[in-house]
């Protein structure tokens, strides 16, 4: 009779307040489980391919544990990479510095970026490169600006670029967490 209680009491009153406490997130760029406004657990990150209208799945980051279990490998690129104190030099890494929510998430924060009217008005358009360093720890600092277009454009990629979270994973060579120079690219492009 107890164990009966017991059931009846975990199904009615236990259950429903533990499903309130999670539930599903979806996007079309992120899928996983949101508890008191935080993810938990495992979340899949995903990427539409120019050739294919299906997702593909580009990271598997485990919130709870603050692991990643997978990511889409990309093309091998060199990375200004610190080796020792203050000595830098490029490098080919094992697992480049990725965002968490990859390409597709991150894109949600650089389409905040506003196009300034005196630089639309001017007719200045081109390519904003922004520089920062991801340390071991995944955290952004350092932000510069090191390709320039002008009219207040500069200044918003900048702004934009510092205002993304720190949620990078930083990039590893063998088993070792590196710090590296990232560079971003903002394109502000009058339209047609």
């Amino acid at each position: 009779m107890k164990s009966t209680l017991l059931t009846l009491f975990s199904c009615f009153v236990l259950l429903p307040a533990a499903s309130q406490a999670q539930h599903l997130y979806k996007t079309e760029f992120e899928k996983g489980m949101m508890e008191k406004g935080k993810k938990v657990g495992i979340w899949e990150y995903y990427n539409y391919s120019r050739n294919t209208e299906e997702p593909m799945v580009v990271q598997k980051y485990d919130h709870t544990t603050g692991k990643l279990l997978y990511y889409l490998p990309v093309e091998v690129v060199s990375y200004e990479v610190e080796k020792r104190p203050g000595e830098w030099s490029m490098s080919e890494v094992d697992q480049p510095p990725l965002f968490i929510g990859g390409i597709g998430v991150l894109g949600t924060y650089i389409a905040q970026m506003k196009y300034p009217e005196s630089a639309q008005q001017a007719g200045v358009q081109g390519k904003v490169m922004v520089s920062f360093m991801i340390d071991t720890l995944g955290h952004a600092s350092g932000h510069k600006v090191i390709r320039t277009v002008g009219g207040g454009c500069d200044q918003e990629a900048l702004r934009t670029c510092q205002a993304i979270p720190d949620q990078w994973i930083a990039p590893r060579i063998g088993s070792k967490a590196v710090p590296v120079r990232y560079m971003m690219p903002f394109t502000f492009k009058l339209q047609q």
